[in-house]
């Protein structure tokens, strides 16, 4: 059934030089520019209960993935230990870049489209610009960001299409983690072109952020929050890496827009349906003052750990294999969902499962789900006094057991300089 054009979003294109593309919005996908949001519902959380890096706040579950990774997958040892020595250098660049100073007096001219046309020229795939929101930033980063810097410059780099299609792999793994490499150089161009123009700037990502992301990303008009929970932009959905410069340079914000993926992945749930630990909920629900399909994190986890790092419902999106255009057509020509319920865009492997297609899933043991919960410190202080209370000895055998509590500590707290799920962030 056709469906009645709403409004078209023009952006410029993929390669840079090419004609810009249309993508037409289908009336009854059309619902607001970037995400419905509660303002005083953000402020209030923000405020009450302000976000921490998942590095911090899910330790104990961080180290437990750790060490399943790598007894399910031998041989994503050595692969996540050589990723770390490679981006140890710029995760410590990423961490002092803010003391870093301009290199020239500014003009006072307007640099969006110098800083844009740059960052486009070292290979960005999206560029956007707009507030640094103070809503978004985790509470142990507070005390370390500068508080001049009130824009966000907004990168997206985009990761190699056919390893992607290949999730969950450790080919998959090898274009995920080596985009995040790719991204330091780029980042040390970039600001140290931002730096000629006279301007102060601050980085967050790879590896090491000052808060999460997509919420800037789709207030600077790069896409909007998929049901999968990651960001969807035009040309090549969530198969990227994003990454901010927070900065004091003299630049026009862009504005949120409608690509009508809010409601598109309601008529979609692909991701959804597909998730090996039916970890995504069909549902939006309000969420610290925003309306989204929330992620169970509990029943993501375990299967991140135990296969590749999954990644599954960034593989399924119709709008990460076809990209948004073409998706957005043939909805609007079709009243259907490209690719929907086809062994092309639903299909994956679990190394130990063997092969699912279109509405077929995986099923796990009970235990299979069985991880520890928030902070490593506070888990192993609860497992320390269970084993008191059931403890019969005297107090040499109680004084082992202090013992062994305080090297778990310190292994837990040194462990916090370590990167979550091989380099999505860490926690000092």
């Amino acid at each position: 059934m056709t469906k009645k054009v709403g409004h078209v979003v023009t952006r410029r294109s993929r390669i840079l030089g090419d004609a810009p593309i249309d993508i037409p919005v289908a009336e009854d996908l059309e619902t607001v520019d970037g995400i419905p949001t509660r303002d005083r519902d953000v402020s209030f959380f923000s405020r009450e209960y302000p976000l921490e890096n998942m590095a911090i706040e899910e330790s104990a579950s961080a180290e437990w993935s750790r060490e399943v990774r790598n007894t399910a997958t031998p041989d994503a040892r050595e692969f996540f230990a050589e990723h770390e020595a490679r981006m140890e250098p710029i995760v410590e660049w990423v961490r002092t870049s803010g003391d870093l100073l301009p290199t020239a007096e500014p003009t006072g001219e307007d640099v969006t489209e110098v800083i844009r046309q740059k960052a486009l020229e070292l290979g960005y795939g999206e560029v956007g610009f707009t507030r640094n929101d103070r809503h978004y930033v985790y509470q142990s980063r507070k005390p370390e960001m500068k508080g001049s810097l009130p824009n966000a410059i907004c990168l997206a780099l985009e990761q190699d299409y056919r390893k992607t299609q290949t999730i969950p792999s450790m080919e998959a793994e090898d274009t995920h983690f080596g985009t995040y490499f790719d991204q330091g150089p780029l980042t040390v161009a970039l600001v140290d072109y931002i730096h000629s123009l006279g301007y102060q700037c601050q980085v967050s990502g790879p590896t090491w952020h000052y808060g999460p992301m997509i919420p800037l990303f789709v207030e600077a008009g790069l896409g909007q929050l998929g049901a999968n929970g990651q960001l969807l932009s035009p040309h090549f959905g969530s198969r990227a890496r994003l990454q901010i410069i927070y900065t004091d340079a003299n630049i026009t914000q862009d504005k949120p827009i409608d690509y009508g993926i809010h409601q598109f992945c309601q008529e979609c749930k692909v991701c959804v349906d597909r998730c090996p630990g039916r970890a995504l909920m069909p549902d939006k629900v309000w969420y610290r003052g925003v309306e989204k399909n929330k992620l169970v994190f509990k029943r993501c986890r375990p299967v991140m750990a135990r296969y590749e790092g999954c990644g599954i419902c960034m593989k399924v999106c119709p709008i990460q294999k076809y990209g948004m255009k073409p998706v957005m057509e043939h909805y609007v020509e079709s009243g259907k969902v490209l690719g929907k319920g086809t062994e092309a865009l639903e299909g994956y492997t679990l190394s130990d499962k063997g092969h699912f297609g279109p509405g077929e899933l995986p099923t796990f043991d009970r235990d299979f789900f069985d991880m520890p919960h928030g902070r490593a410190d506070d888990w192993l202080m609860i497992e320390f006094r269970e084993k008191l209370m059931e403890s019969k000895g005297g107090d040499l055998e109680k004084g082992q057991m202090w013992a062994e509590f305080k090297d778990k500590l310190e292994d837990s707290l040194e462990n916090l300089a370590a990167s979550v799920d091989g380099g999505m962030d860490r926690g000092v």
